[in-house]
């Protein structure tokens, strides 16, 4: 080696020996955590009292106290999905309520990770254990990983999937190493963060067991609650666990403050509306308009007895919607999509069945500013420019909103423009019926429903089609039943309320729109789409490096998808409407943050406590 060569690799090598990789309490997707280690949430009252109990009302039933698999219903409270509460098992850290997409510690005490994310290292709470007083290690961390990587919902297989390494580097230190994105040098950067939301469970207790075949057995957990009793398909019990290793830690501060969760399961929405009036639970969220006007008027409401609470809705709305199947025909052909999308009256729908209690949803990010708007442009523009020639020329031109309908003018005009459509996609009418001019096949079709909210929505619909020639039917099923057909894609037409956005979209838009989800049964790709320009818009979502980025493909799979058809927008709320017996406080309702229950406490133990300091 040469004498510059030598000087050259002494001068350079200690710059890379010198990077320092610092403990951190929090990861941000993209820019920094909004509180410092130690700082509690500011929409918690960290001083709120323990004790006493809430009841919940539950329309459906439960066959399952497993929430990790596809097989089965699991019973409320247990299911890791979204950002629900969950009382018996935790998560190695947690999302804040009032930031796009940032995680503390939990399980996790602190993180290490490098500017590339390349890897992660959860060094774990020295202090945390399982119910059964043994401690929460990197063995549970890894066999957790492994367990669900094999045998867990889809979606966490998907995201496990992207771990090329799993070391265990100590008894509570475990590392976590990614595989490159594809045809990239580079790291998906929301990886770190999507490990961080593992919920992790017992080695010693699963170890050699199969996950699948665990139904009505309790799986122990390290959370702050256990289950105390259940009865299948109509109740279930959470009592808070005194011993709980995790009361004093930073995110835990002011929340899980009942010692008991009751949840009981109603047949449907009328009989569960009856149970609260009543006083049989505690907490209704009301999405049915008459019903909340009706509400006004009880005795117990007027009484001051209940509570009623219109909280202006600032979070995404998420997608409620008509979908169509595409693995069927007709609807794998566009043109039929667009066609029935001018067939449903939103308007009509609203001011006759829901007295204008409703906003259309016109978008996948609706209430975000993910949502497309006119013609492509500046970043958008330059992200759907590489597939100008896998796109149709109006994804250029103008926007994607549904059809608007101002009275029976439109109405009309818009069945007109709906018969226009059938026919150019090969469809005429026939003794008063829709016929493929091919095969003379009728155009007909099932909507599968499990709510009789939706049944009036999809009837209403149903009498439009019929004016085209088209014989639909509506089918009502319990929530096991449909769930069951939702997770097999066994419909024509579903009506749909999965997809839950957030304010930071990433790699769960895979799981609901990527090909590779649109075959593999329990994903939440209902339309079945398989398109390589969404696959990419994806992709580009789960990666962008910056805030800027990410909300310029957002818009642009929303773009890509709206001007594809794959659903009928159908409405959401404009406010949160919630009832409530008079016998709780809560911190301050803030619109911009998620209404939160785990937060809530019991006014008379308040009391109690207040009156035993001021005789002290």
């Amino acid at each position: 080696m040469s004498v510059c060569l030598l000087l050259h690799s002494i001068m350079i090598e200690p710059l890379f020996a010198a990077q320092e990789i610092k403990p951190q309490h929090a990861i941000a997707m993209h820019g920094k955590p909004k509180y410092q280690s130690g700082e509690t949430f500011s929409y918690i009252n960290i001083n709120a009292p323990k004790g006493g109990a809430i009841r919940f009302g539950v329309v459906g039933s439960f066959d399952s106290l497993n929430p990790f698999v596809t097989k089965g219903e699991p019973a409320a409270g247990l299911s890791n999905l979204g950002r629900a509460p969950v009382y018996v098992y935790e998560t190695l850290m947690v999302l804040s309520k009032d930031e796009p997409f940032t995680v503390y510690g939990r399980l996790a005490e602190t993180v290490e990770m490098p500017v590339d994310r390349s890897w992660i290292i959860f060094n774990l709470q020295s202090e945390a254990k399982w119910a059964d007083g043994k401690p929460v290690t990197a063995e549970d961390v890894a066999f957790t990983h492994k367990l669900l990587l094999k045998k867990g919902l889809p979606n966490v297989r998907l995201f496990y999937s992207k771990v090329a390494k799993v070391e265990i580097l100590g008894l509570r230190r475990v590392k976590f190493s990614f595989n490159k994105l594809v045809n990239e040098d580079r790291y998906d950067p929301e990886a770190p963060l999507l490990m961080s939301l593992m919920t992790v469970l017992p080695k010693h207790v699963l170890a050699g067991k199969d996950l699948e075949k665990i139904t009505l057995t309790p799986i122990m957990g390290s959370g702050p609650y256990k289950i105390k009793s259940f009865q299948p398909g109509k109740s279930i019990s959470y009592e808070r666990r005194r011993d709980y290793w995790g009361w004093q830690i930073t995110v835990n501060q002011g929340v899980y403050n009942f010692d008991r969760i009751h949840i009981d399961y109603y047949r449907n929405s009328q009989v569960a509306r009856e149970a609260f009036k009543a006083g049989y639970y505690d907490v209704r969220g009301e999405v049915e308009p008459v019903q909340w006007k009706q509400m006004q008027q009880w005795a117990p409401v007027k009484q001051h007895q209940i509570i009623l609470q219109e909280i202006p809705q600032m979070q995404p709305v998420g997608v409620y919607s008509m979908v169509f199947n595409t693995r069927r025909a007709p609807f794998n052909n566009p043109l039929v999509r667009q066609a029935l999308s001018y067939a449903f009256d939103f308007a009509w729908v609203n001011k006759n069945l829901f007295h204008g209690f409703y906003t259309r949803t016109c978008s996948f990010f609706d209430n975000t500013e993910m949502v497309h708007h006119g013609p492509p442009k500046g970043k958008e523009l330059e992200i759907l420019e590489p597939f100008r020639d896998q796109l149709p020329e109006a994804v250029f031109l103008q926007d994607f909103k549904p059809p608007k309908e101002d009275g029976p003018l439109k109405r009309r005009q818009n069945l007109r423009i709906a018969k226009a459509l059938l026919l150019q996609a090969g469809w005429k009418i026939s003794n008063g019926r829709l016929v493929h001019t091919r095969n003379k096949v009728p155009l007909e079709f099932e909507i599968l429903a499990h709510h009789p909210r939706e049944e009036k929505v999809a009837l209403a619909f149903v009498r439009n089609l019929k004016l085209l020639g088209i014989s639909a039917r509506v089918r009502i099923v319990d929530s096991a039943q449909y769930t069951n057909r939702r997770l097999q894609f066994d419909y024509d037409v579903l009506m749909n309320l999965s997809w839950g956005q957030t304010a930071s979209p990433g790699r769960e838009q895979s799981f609901y729109y990527s090909s590779r989800a649109a075959d593999e049964p329990g994903s939440r790709n209902y339309p079945g789409i398989k398109d390589p320009v969404i696959d990419s818009l994806c992709e580009k979502i789960a990666t962008a490096q910056d805030r800027e980025t990410l909300v310029a493909a957002a818009r642009a799979l929303d773009r890509v998808l709206a001007s594809g058809y794959y659903v009928l927008f159908l409405y959401h709320q404009d406010k949160n409407y919630l009832a409530y017996w008079d016998k709780f406080d809560h911190p301050p309702f803030k619109p911009d943050v998620s209404v939160g229950l785990t937060g809530w406490w019991q006014k008379e133990i308040e009391q109690k406590q207040m009156a035993h300091s001021k005789f002290r």
